[in-house]
């Protein structure tokens, strides 16, 4: 769609849509979804406060959408789950009304080269009208932290600002419903950005709301520009028409975040970057009603910079703010209650409540205060309450201004931000084992509470693939990576006891060619592991695959199977393993414990098995194992499932009409030996969760537009112990799980 820039030519609504805009299947089953629980758990880059209602409040994402506030219910609210579009669950800026507490906006948009829109509810977030809009946002990406980018005019609530990263400044006098760039905004933008690169561009805007009347708008505002120039902070005298650069603010530095109070003091926190890493310099400044700039910043910053700050509207003077990247000692808050002459550092005398989310504990270690503290607000109703964001959790407490030890506790509920990268359910233990993003992964004894963290011995920050012994489900064997700071001995690990506690598995240097040194292959978090059925053989999948019948203490190799194999244990018999080669386009399989492979017919499948012939460490493999009978296998070729019943000698094709992207498999109907199937898939012009309860030849749609969650995907899998649970790990809403209503 092409716009002018022209004041009065904008884009036109999108049109009203209910949390979703994909067509219902003709064909669905009735479920309950819910989120397995954990608590948080990812980035939320901004928490606002509504300035209209006391106890209501929003939440935004990097990649989980936005949630609100429900203080009658004491739990958070996911707003964008109905969403289609996964790009915009990358939430840039959120915008409550601060007159009227049923409207809030949204700026949505993942990057620079993903689609955006100005979100506008009327209702809290229940219901949506989607404007696309031609400027790009970065809801997560670097930069994600600033703002807010978003703002509306208390004194005429129809009009709006949006400072965009790549074009400059926008506005909407209609409620959003159209958007024109502001031409005497001295800052056009500085276009597309380099591949993998973004721009912080217009990273705030403020009204004040002294400056006008109510209906008639309001005046002054304050728009801060975290791209290179010469000068970053900027004034209109006019209502936005007309922008001039405030002299007297600071130009070596660029400006995050900024609070008006009630007086008309202006507070800006500066950095040399635009984080959430990277920042290694920062300082806050401050503006008084005459106009004039003085250095504020807190005196022990040590090291990093500072990007969150508030202002405590019913407690003149009261202002906190944060650091950010200061990662010795630590990230922290600090409290002001004289205009930031004199601060508190609140980490030396804060203490944690993490009792309702154990798994904070994940790295073997305390809770600590937290990292990327980018957002930080205070009550505008309470002073004493305040909460800040970090790259896990949200934190609250309720004495904000209390002398002696201050406590925080997780302010969580029905929150749940995390990617998932794999998960598995096994015959026996627990119902649910997980692999997170970041969060290395958990036992999932009890899915309504938060799990305690299991996964220490080796402690990975990603866990990339899981697998179980069929036969004694007991024995799982897990892979993962760290980030690349951090230094690793061991990439893989198993466990006797259903995943509670882990040793960890080393394999020896090989040396895939003869012109490269020997190395450990298993260090990369590429090299996956697999179980037999019976737990007591590892395959690990190193360029050469290597095998261990004693857990690491001896290693052999399997004859013919084939460099950068991925083999599959059967869940029954363990003297059965399958493997793709995907340099011939073949199966193999062995019938001795992975001793050797040998080529087996795998009539009636297509002649490209694995088109691309690449796989990724994070990616849900095709080829999956049955644990209702030996020889049951099931493979994803391109769009398209097979089923055999015989080891992969023949196959028959088991997904009709449906567009598979993921599968997994669950107890069987009652009266019927063939696994239920669930995929993520495209039926007709629906793409959604679909069930099939007969191997494939029929399908039927299990999410409704209610739940669609960004159709942001990465592992689908059933329950083998509970027919039609279905457990789905997407990337930014954690797991959910799903059920049949009545069961």
């Amino acid at each position: 769609m092409r716009v002018r820039a022209a004041w009065r030519v904008a884009l036109a609504i999108a049109g009203f849509i209910a949390l979703g805009t994909a067509a219902s299947s003709q064909d669905n089953a009735a479920y309950q979804w819910r989120n397995v629980k954990v608590g948080g758990g990812g980035f939320a880059p901004g928490i606002v406060f509504s300035p209209a209602e006391q106890g209501l409040a929003y939440l935004r994402t990097d990649m989980g959408g936005a949630y609100r506030w429900d203080q009658a219910a004491g739990r958070w609210i996911a707003l964008q789950d109905g969403m289609v579009e996964g790009s915009y669950m990358g939430v840039e800026s959120v915008a409550p009304d601060p007159v009227d507490p049923e409207m809030v906006y949204l700026a949505a948009g993942m990057g620079a080269t993903s689609p955006a829109a100005i979100l506008r509810s009327a209702d809290r977030g229940r219901h949506w009208t989607i404007v696309p809009v031609p400027f790009r946002m970065g809801g997560n990406e670097n930069g994600r932290g600033l703002g807010e980018r978003l703002a509306i005019d208390p004194n005429r609530t129809s009009t709006l600002f949006f400072g965009s990263r790549h074009d400059g400044l926008w506005r909407s006098d209609d409620a959003g419903a159209h958007w024109a760039k502001v031409a005497g905004f001295p800052v056009a933008g500085l276009g597309a950005p380099a591949a993998k690169q973004t721009h912080g561009g217009v990273s705030f805007v403020l009204f004040d709301p002294a400056s006008g009347a109510a209906g008639q708008g309001s005046k002054t505002l304050y728009a801060g520009v975290a791209d290179p120039g010469a000068r970053h902070l900027f004034r209109s005298s006019d209502g936005g028409a007309s922008w001039q650069a405030d002299e007297g603010a600071p130009a070596r530095l660029l400006p995050v975040k900024a609070a008006l109070d009630a007086a008309g003091v202006l507070f800006v926190t500066y950095d040399d970057a635009i984080g959430p890493n990277g920042v290694a310099e920062g300082a806050v400044w401050r503006r008084d009603g005459a106009g004039r700039w003085a250095d504020v910043s807190p005196p022990d910053r040590i090291s990093g910079g500072y990007m969150g700050v508030s202002v405590a509207r019913s407690a003149p003077g009261t202002i906190a703010v944060s650091s950010i990247d200061r990662w010795n000692p630590g990230d922290t808050v600090w409290r002001s209650t004289d205009n930031g002459a004199h601060w508190t550092n609140l980490r030396d005398r804060s203490t944690r409540d993490i009792s309702a989310t154990p798994f904070l504990l994940h790295e073997g270690k305390g809770a600590d205060f937290g990292h990327w503290i980018a957002g930080l607000a205070i009550d505008p109703f309470d002073p004493a309450h305040a909460a800040y964001t970090t790259g896990a959790t949200l934190y609250a407490t309720r004495g904000f201004g209390a002398a002696g030890t201050l406590q925080w506790a997780p302010w969580t509920e029905g929150i749940e931000q995390t990617a998932i990268i794999t998960l598995t359910s096994p015959t026996g233990g627990a119902n649910l084992v997980s692999g997170f993003g970041d969060l290395a992964g958990f036992v999932h004894k009890d899915l309504t509470r938060s799990p305690q963290p299991s996964f220490i011995d080796p402690y990975l920050s990603n866990t990339n693939n899981l697998d179980y012994a069929g036969q004694a489900p007991l024995i799982l064997v897990r892979s993962g990576s760290l980030y690349e700071d951090h230094p690793r001995d061991a990439t893989l690990g198993w466990s006797g006891d259903g995943g509670m506690t882990w040793q960890p598995v080393r394999t020896p240097a090989i040396r895939p060619a003869d012109d490269k040194p020997g190395q450990r292959y298993d260090l990369t978090g590429d090299a996956a592991i697999i179980v037999s059925a019976d737990g007591a053989t590892f395959i690990v999948c190193t360029p050469v695959p290597l095998v261990t019948r004693d857990h690491g203490r001896s290693w052999g190799l399997a004859q013919g199977l084939h460099l950068n194999a991925r083999p599959v244990a059967d869940k029954v018999d363990p003297l059965l393993l399958y493997s793709v080669d995907f340099d011939a386009n073949r199966l193999l399989a062995s019938s001795d414990g992975a001793r050797s492979f040998v080529p087996i017919a795998g009539k009636g499948l297509p002649a490209e098995l694995w088109p691309g012939k690449v796989y990724w460490r994070e990616q849900q493999y095709r080829l999956v194992a049955s644990p209702y009978g030996a020889g049951d296998l099931w493979f994803q070729v391109g769009e398209a499932l097979w089923h055999s019943n015989d080891g992969g000698r023949s196959f028959d094709q088991a997904s009709g009409k449906l567009r598979v992207e993921l599968f997994g498999l669950g107890k069987p109907a009652e009266g019927s030996r063939v696994a239920a199937i669930y995929a993520i898939g495209t039926l007709g012009k629906v793409r959604g969760v679909y069930r099939s309860l007969d191997g494939g030849k029929g399908w039927t749609r299990i999410n409704d537009d209610e739940h669609q969650w960004g159709l942001r995907f990465r592992v689908i899998g059933g329950d083998p112990r509970i027919f039609g649970r279905v457990y789905i790990g997407t990337d930014g809403r954690g797991v959910m799980y799903g059920d049949p209503v009545g069961h």
